[in-house]
């Protein structure tokens, strides 16, 4: 785990002071590496590497940027867990250290791209090729890894993290399609990011540069294509064999290991498998609010004490998010999916003073069907089959009669139902759909959208939610595969951010393809069977977590208490208030901030309404507001 950044000349042409280039990108990602820096330029000045090092794997001999001694160049982030594997295959003998870095240079003098199709973990990696003169970069298939770039003046930059790449932009300025997605749906879709003309490398593809060209590929798809030929216990079978391979790869390390531990069920069987398989001092770490309704440490204290590792507490106040929300946003490179990016924040340090690594339950919701609203969509889908009599019919699978046991999970959602069947009842599925999950309606007159140009998020939306490579007979998997190209790797954008700010390394041995895969051809009676989320889950696993944790149906995804502090009054309201009130926040264009400030009480309890227009005027103040100083660090390059 590492942070990695870089410059090719598209034209071949010498770079303007290349070391220079690397070390000021090194510097920007010092928080990603503390244990060791490196830098490489080509001799002909054509490309240069950065590398900041998190050592996990080989701690003597696998620095970077690393060489393969005939003339190509790589520089990593993240791991490879089947790389003991690939040096067989490849020849232990070739080998000059016991890194999972050399195994991919290795791979790609063997396979070319194709070596991405043997690789099986979390990375993101830039390949100098010298003898074809191209640089080739990937990233894993669900983004765990993260990977950016940017063309200047014809030259590619890239890094781990966006701030890496400031210093070269010729202004720092919002990328106002990114920004409309964000007030839709509080991330960006289709590569964009909230600065102007930087993209991520979406997740499963890959770049090249090459005869002056940019050009990216996909080189992965998961397809969501019904298997019905087998049962709901071969389902269950598999991914019990699936994920204990998965963790066993994922305990691979040279350093100790430790897990997240919500309470939740991804997290808690993570926790409990990874605990019987590595045994001895396994630690987990666990965040609370001292609030009735935010306190959900019973359950991860269950699983501690039920398997027997030991448990770390951290308790966060209102004082620490006045104290910390803005390095959260700063790390963040710009604000994505929510405010569990805050507590998870804390959760980490507390994590980093104890070990290096954590595991965590990241991709369960999106893989195996685990938010409310899939039951919201689903409700109305069973409604709809049982009035046109098409329940029966095809592979509808989820009928009106086998949800209705599980309904009173919905207890807590009736303003959400009442919204979303106030208008457009039993329309298009793709338009039922972005209505659940679309957060414009919330804004008002808080965001002039008349400033953000014709731009149609929906059409975005559309064309991920149609996508070709999922069935059309299941609604279930249409949701759930918006939420895996979508959401999925913003919430990875906040895992590996809260993480590396603290120089630790985060893992999520649910996103194993193999797994992700399996999951994506089960039918909805098996993933949703009787309504219930996450039923394969529940099920393959409910042998090793205590019965309180099994059964639960309350879990809250560690919920904020911002509207709490805030109609509490003290320091988080004047905080709020503050930010928003000041001069360079009453002069956005976009978002009319005092407006945001006259209706802060008009907030429901889980609304993210002020959290997002408070994080986004964070962002501008964090990054907007201080270009100069971005642009002053490459200025004392030349």
């Amino acid at each position: 785990m590492c942070g990695i950044g870089g410059a090719v000349s598209l034209s071949l042409n010498p770079l303007r002071n290349a070391q220079g280039t690397v070390e000021l990108m090194n510097d920007l990602l010092r928080h990603r590496g503390p244990d060791g820096e490196a830098t490489w330029v080509h001799d002909h000045g054509v490309a240069a590497f950065a590398h900041r090092r998190l050592a996990i794997i080989d701690l003597d001999s696998g620095d970077q940027p690393m060489t393969d001694g005939g003339g190509n160049w790589l520089t990593h982030n993240g791991e490879i867990y089947n790389y003991i594997e690939l040096r067989g295959l490849l020849g232990k003998d070739r080998f000059h250290t016991s890194s999972d870095t050399e195994v991919i240079l290795r791979a790609y003098r063997q396979w070319g791209e194709g070596c991405l199709e043997r690789l099986r973990g979390m990375f993101a990696f830039a390949v100098w090729d010298e003898e074809t003169q191209t640089l080739f970069a990937a990233r894993d298939r669900f983004g765990i890894k993260p990977f950016y770039y940017t063309v200047v003046d014809d030259v590619l930059y890239f890094a781990s993290e966006v701030k890496a790449l400031l210093p070269f932009l010729p202004k720092i300025e919002t990328d106002l399609d990114g920004l409309a997605d964000y007030l839709t749906f509080q991330f960006p879709l289709a590569g964009k990011t909230l600065f102007a003309g930087v993209q991520e490398l979406l997740p499963g593809h890959f770049l090249r540069v090459r005869n002056g060209r940019v050009e990216t590929q996909r080189y992965w798809e998961v397809y969501f294509d019904p298997d019905f030929d087998h049962t709901g216990d071969y389902y269950e079978r598999r991914t019990q064999e699936l994920l204990a391979e998965s963790i066993s790869l994922h305990l691979r390390a040279d350093v100790p290991i430790g897990s997240y531990l919500s309470g939740g069920l991804d997290s808690s069987i993570v926790a409990s498998l990874a605990s019987t398989t590595h045994g001895p001092g396994m630690m987990g770490f666990t965040g609370r609010f001292a609030m009735p309704g935010f306190d959900e440490s019973r359950y991860a204290r269950s699983v501690a004490e039920d398997r027997g590792f030991e448990l770390h507490e951290l308790e966060i106040g209102p004082e620490d998010f006045v104290d910390r929300i803005e390095e959260v946003v700063y790390h963040l490179d710009y604000p994505v999916a929510g405010p569990g990016s805050f507590p998870q924040y804390m959760v980490s340090e507390l994590a980093a003073d104890h070990r290096k690594v954590v595991l965590g339950g990241q991709g369960g919701d999106e893989i195996f069907g685990g938010y409310v609203r899939y039951l919201i969509a689903y409700f109305e889908q069973c409604i709809k089959g049982a009035i046109e009599g098409t329940t029966h019919s095809g592979n509808f699978v989820v009928t009106y009669e086998s949800i209705i046991p599980n309904l009173q999970t919905l207890r807590e959602y009736k303003p959400l139902l009442r919204e979303f069947w106030r208008e457009g009842l039993f329309e298009d599925l793709d338009a039922r759909y972005f209505r659940l999950i679309n957060r414009a309606p919330d804004l008002g007159d808080e965001v002039d959208w008349s400033q953000l140009g014709g731009y149609s998020p929906f059409e975005t939306f559309k064309q991920i939610f149609d996508g070709d490579n999922v069935k059309k007979e299941s609604y279930f998997d249409s949701m759930t595969h918006f939420d895996f190209k979508t959401l999925l790797p913003a919430l990875l954008q906040v895992e590996d951010r809260v993480s590396m700010a603290h120089g630790l390394e985060s893992r999520v041995p649910l996103l194993d393809h193999p797994l992700v895969e399996l999951a994506a051809t089960m039918p909805a009676d098996v993933k949703f069977k009787d309504g219930h989320l996450k039923h394969v889950l529940k099920t393959a696993f409910g042998q090793v977590l205590p019965d309180a944790v099994r059964d639960r149906r309350d879990k809250m995804g560690f919920p904020v208490p911002l509207q709490e502090w805030i109609g509490r009054g003290g320091s988080v309201r004047e905080f709020v208030v503050d930010t928003l009130s000041s001069e360079a926040a009453r002069g956005r264009q976009v978002v009319d901030n005092e407006k945001v400030v006259e209706k802060l009480d008009q907030e429901p309890r889980f609304g993210r309404k002020v959290w997002g227009l408070l994080s986004l005027e964070l962002w501008q103040q964090a990054f907007h507001d201080k270009a100069r100083s971005f642009k002053k660090r490459a200025e004392a390059l030349t």
